[in-house]
């Protein structure tokens, strides 16, 4: 299996105790590559690179097949799949987040267009999020 869905079972339970523990991550790397949205893609551009998406959406299948002969099991592995992505996607912010302090930091001048990417990200993120 690839690098990016490397077996670690989390569950959200996992990602919750950590925040209230206050553990980070391992540092981002150094930079944050943002892909221009296409113009069918929501304001913001995609969460998640493409690549990962179709691997939780094979995972996605695969438990779900198998519920019919494991329920518990498929219920497990589907919490372990969302807190997954949850993971990456925290990641992600994060990365974004680190790579504009760093410009900060050096006292170089963010652009304005770098901000208004980052905060497309945001809103995409935050109206999925609290969409009903």
């Amino acid at each position: 299996m690839s690098r990016i869905l490397e077996e670690q079972h989390l569950s959200t339970s996992d990602l919750v105790n950590a925040g209230e523990r206050g553990e980070r991550e391992e540092q981002a790397e150094a930079s944050f590559k943002e892909s221009r949205p296409q113009p069918d893609e929501p304001a913001g551009g995609p969460l998640l690179p493409q690549d990962f998406v179709q691997e939780l959406r094979g995972r996605w299948d695969r438990l779900q097949t198998g519920f019919v002969d494991e329920p518990r099991s498929a219920v497990q592995q589907a919490d372990e799949l969302v807190a997954t992505a949850m993971k990456r996607l925290a990641e992600s912010f994060s990365e974004q987040r680190s790579s504009l302090e760093a410009q900060w930091g050096r006292g170089d001048k963010v652009s304005t267009e770098d901000l208004r990417v980052a905060l497309r990200k945001y809103r995409t993120f935050f109206q999925r999020l609290v969409a009903v």
